[in-house]
């Protein structure tokens, strides 16, 4: 996780062409838009979360991909999210909800649950061993990624931020 953060989670900076940013040209879509998708008590959640993260890819015009890094980056982020879904499947109660939100230049993705732990990449990793592996993927694939607990004590938001393609 990254303890040097000009913002707080969640917080993604000046967006293009506002104050202290370089102006760029719009995006088809309009940046800053949220998908929420409620995920609990939910059955085959990472299915459903994967293929809602897709429908809003091919929504804001990141699918059906013109290039390869438009397509690694739409991979990237599926894959992503199917981690931290299934991570909240099987060690934080199940997940309760799945948000995306898109600027032009990153996609924030949050994971919320009930659970009371916390994900890191296991240490040392080893790369033969089944399993353990989801929270490597993400810092691997991530600008930046980490955890932040809900205000009332119960539960938790685990969110990660990809590079939008180019």
């Amino acid at each position: 996780m990254s303890t040097t953060r000009p913002y707080p989670p969640g917080d993604l900076g000046p967006e293009p062409g506002s104050a202290g940013a370089s102006a760029a040209p719009a995006p088809a879509t309009p940046a800053g838009q949220v998908r929420r998708l409620r995920l609990a008590g939910t059955r085959g959640a990472v299915a459903r979360g994967r293929d809602f993260a897709r429908q809003a890819l091919h929504d804001w015009g990141w699918l059906p991909a013109v290039g390869a890094d438009q397509r690694a980056a739409a991979e990237d982020v599926l894959l992503v999210v199917s981690e931290l879904v299934t991570n909240a499947c099987l060690h934080a109660e199940g997940p309760e909800e799945l948000r995306l939100r898109w600027t032009a230049k990153v996609l924030h993705l949050e994971v919320s649950d009930l659970g009371a732990g916390s994900p890191a990449p296991r240490s040392p990793h080893r790369p033969g061993r089944p399993g353990g592996h989801g929270m490597f993927i993400v810092q691997r694939l991530c600008l930046d990624w980490g955890v932040v607990r809900n205000a009332d004590g119960t539960g938790k938001t685990v969110w990660a931020e990809l590079a939008a393609p180019s």
